[in-house]
């Protein structure tokens, strides 16, 4: 079992950056793909980063590549995404989740354990 705790969201101006974290509790942790997925309203959830247990790894959604980064740090239990030139479209409320098989990492579905989600807002 692993609870994800997600911090850092908040209004910004377009161009701006912002810096989610996700606080996992639970020694498992370090085992586990981490990912980063968004929900626009009236939109289905996507995708955006995901990163390997060991952190050697990344993936992102092709909308943010060259301006995200996903990071992680298992002695701290936390994972990272760096948001650099903000997009009013990149607003959404933004999940941390835990994938603990062997699935897609760019499949929302394969995802088993969610935070409850932080609102980024991006104004134009």
């Amino acid at each position: 079992q692993v609870q994800l705790v997600e911090s850092g969201g908040g209004l910004v101006q377009a161009g701006g950056s912002l810096r989610l974290s996700c606080a996992a509790s639970g020694r498992t942790f370090r085992s586990y793909a981490m990912g980063w997925l968004r929900q626009a309203p009236g939109k289905e959830r996507e995708f955006v980063a995901a990163v390997s247990w060991s952190g050697g790894s990344t993936y992102y959604a092709d909308s943010v590549k060259g301006r995200f980064t996903i990071s992680r740090d298992n002695a701290k239990n936390t994972v990272y995404l760096q948001m650099n030139s903000l997009k009013p479209e990149d607003t959404a409320v933004y999940y941390c989740a835990a994938l603990t098989g062997s699935g897609s990492y760019y499949s929302t579905g394969e995802y088993d354990y969610w935070g409850q989600g932080t609102q980024v807002t991006v104004s134009s």
